[in-house]
């Protein structure tokens, strides 16, 4: 996808997120910065942040597992190993996501039932669970492409079910999403 298209996704996305109840009511967001083709999250951030929204972005550990820092604007992030980029904050700890109303996730692909299917290294699973055995539950927002919400993705038993995905051009709501 050329960076214009990229560009124009991206606001479409930015624009459709911001009109989530969950995301409208929010005081603290996970996010992520998108990088390379994945759809961007770059306005979306930006507009939280604005409206007051504290905005909490990853870090990756050594370990693969996902710290968080405060997001204080483009300026300030860096680049980071897997050509990520990341605040320049100091890091809050692995459990600063339980204090989100509402958590942002990549991913490759959703389903009708909600589940995510995301890029393998467990990261984000680490998270999920994380948030699910200590019993917190935000709202947990897939942001994707038009085309990447399909019939069926594989699942593992510790797959969770996000409750929401925002593509370009619809957002989609699981219902049945299944609990972990």
């Amino acid at each position: 996808m050329p960076p214009d298209d990229l560009r124009v996704a991206g606001a479409a996305i930015a624009r459709r997120a911001v009109g989530l109840p969950e995301l409208a009511a929010a005081r603290t967001v996970a996010a992520y910065v998108s990088v390379g083709r994945e759809p961007s999250t770059r306005e979306l951030i930006d507009t939280l942040r604005d409206r007051g929204t504290r905005v909490l972005l990853p870090v990756l550990r050594p370990d693969n597992d996902l710290d968080w820092a405060a997001y204080e604007g483009a300026d300030s992030l860096v680049r980071a190993r897997r050509g990520l980029l990341e605040p320049s904050a100091a890091a809050l700890g692995v459990g600063a996501v339980t204090e989100a109303d509402v958590v942002l996730l990549p991913g490759l692909a959703v389903d009708r039932r909600g589940l995510r299917l995301g890029r393998g290294g467990g990261s984000y699973d680490r998270v999920l669970a994380r948030l699910a055995g200590g019993g917190f539950d935000p709202a947990l927002v897939v942001v994707l492409y038009d085309d990447e919400v399909v019939e069926h993705v594989p699942a593992e038993p510790h797959d969770r079910s996000v409750r929401a995905a925002v593509t370009p051009s619809a957002l989609h709501r699981f219902p049945e999403a299944r609990p972990t």
